[in-house]
């Protein structure tokens, strides 16, 4: 299972062109949007780095994620997926910052929190949007991929957005 590798393309083509920068933060995803943006050529022009912050401490470490937001939300949470953002955007120096947070699964899930939940953010100086997925019925795997696609598909919307 691959992100579309068209929407892919497209989505460093169009950072290229706006001449944008990224800074990523992976939890769920465990690198693989950072992955899958340096299968790219010319990923290097956009892609200024990613943290992969999977406890608290790397979260508060390396993104400056509050511990009253960890506290208050949990990790998985759109508040989380915000300040993630932020502190990616913030710590790479980049025009956007795009955070990931969820549960894989296949443990993990509660009723309000499901296995399969994620949460995907994006930071720029004009604008904060987060999204909220709960995939159905996928494998670790499966939702990691699900997740690292709706990355690529936050980013093309921002950049693809009416001005």
């Amino acid at each position: 299972m691959k992100t579309d590798e068209a929407l892919r393309a497209a989505v460093g083509e169009a950072l290229v062109a706006a001449g944008l920068t990224v800074g990523l933060a992976e939890s769920c995803t465990g690198g693989l949007i950072c992955s899958q943006m340096t299968d790219l050529p010319g990923s290097s022009t956009y892609l200024l780095g990613a943290i992969v912050a999977y406890s608290h401490q790397a979260r508060e470490q390396h993104l400056g994620v509050r511990g009253e937001t960890l506290m208050a939300f949990g990790a998985v949470s759109e508040e989380v997926a915000l300040e993630m953002a932020r502190g990616a955007r913030r710590a790479f120096h980049s025009d956007l910052g795009v955070a990931v947070t969820g549960i894989a699964g296949p443990g993990g899930g509660t009723r309000e929190k499901p296995v399969g939940l994620a949460y995907i953010a994006l930071s720029a100086a004009d604008a904060e949007v987060c999204e909220r997925h709960v995939w159905q019925g996928g494998s670790r795997v499966e939702n990691r991929y699900r997740s690292a696609g709706a990355a690529f598909r936050l980013i093309s919307s921002y950049l693809n957005r009416p001005d």
